[in-house]
């Protein structure tokens, strides 16, 4: 699952992905003129704000991607990189009323990074362009090594001209990168751009966003086939790897979800 800030998302292995049952629109997701309207939404900022909300709203999602006995599931829930524990703390709280079995929270940076980035281990920097968030993160080996967030994103800037929200935004993830590298002593960003970074999000969806990217940064760029779900198809191959490990784990029985 993917708690994203425009709508909810959910992969299951051998379905693909799983919508919540409500209206899109309900949750506020952008419309043709990139705006929400005034419609309450459990999640804003990647946080969850409406904690009753955001649980019926995993419920419908559990039950339309798993059915009615959960008891053996497992469910890996993406979260901003730079979440504090009162986020981690309250959606492992509304996953376990879910009544499943196994709960894994990690961050979106790694998930994205289980997707799109390559499959040689060392540094790799995840640029994610969302609707109300914009994050950079270095990953050294798989694990957080250093991040920024700018709690704006896509939605802020709807109201620029069409081309000025593509200088602004890649100005802030430059901004955030450039503020990384200043305090990297031991090369690993430089070596992230060299990799390429993947990017993630809405704004990856957008051609003038990635292309003007990659000629600031002067690198190719990592892109999945659709960047809006690579945090929840990330998370989807991680739960996959848990499936496995409990399968071959007696002490872990239960059928795979």
């Amino acid at each position: 699952m993917d708690l994203g800030s425009s709508r909810p998302r959910a992969w299951v292995p051998g379905r693909g992905l799983v919508l919540d049952t409500r209206p899109y629109g309900d949750y506020g997701d952008c419309g043709s003129d990139g705006g929400y309207g005034d419609v309450e939404r459990p999640v804003r900022r990647g946080r969850i704000v409406d904690p009753e909300s955001c649980g019926r709203m995993l419920g419908r999602i559990a039950d339309a991607a798993l059915g009615p006995d959960r008891s053996d599931s497992v469910i890996v829930l993406s979260h901003p990189v730079l979440a504090g524990a009162e986020h981690r703390n309250a959606a492992r709280a509304l996953l376990a009323r879910l009544g499943t079995r196994h709960v894994v929270v990690l961050s979106s940076a790694r998930a994205a990074a289980a997707f799109a980035g390559p499959r040689e281990v060392g540094p790799l920097l995840v640029v994610d362009m969302g609707a109300e968030l914009t994050e950079v993160t270095l990953l050294m080996n798989g694990l957080v090594a250093d991040a920024r967030q700018a709690e704006h994103g896509l939605v802020d800037l709807r109201g620029l001209a069409p081309a000025t929200l593509p200088a602004v935004l890649v100005r802030t993830v430059l901004d955030m990168i450039t503020s990384m590298w200043r305090q990297d002593r031991h090369g690993a960003i430089r070596g992230a751009l060299r990799r390429g970074p993947v990017l993630a999000g809405g704004g990856a969806l957008r051609p003038d966003v990635t292309d003007r990217l990659a000629h600031r940064l002067g690198v190719r760029v990592r892109l999945a086939d659709d960047p809006s779900t690579t945090v929840v198809r990330g998370a989807g191959r991680i739960l996959g790897s848990v499936l496995r490990h409990r399968s071959a784990s007696p002490e872990h029985p239960g059928r795979a979800r």
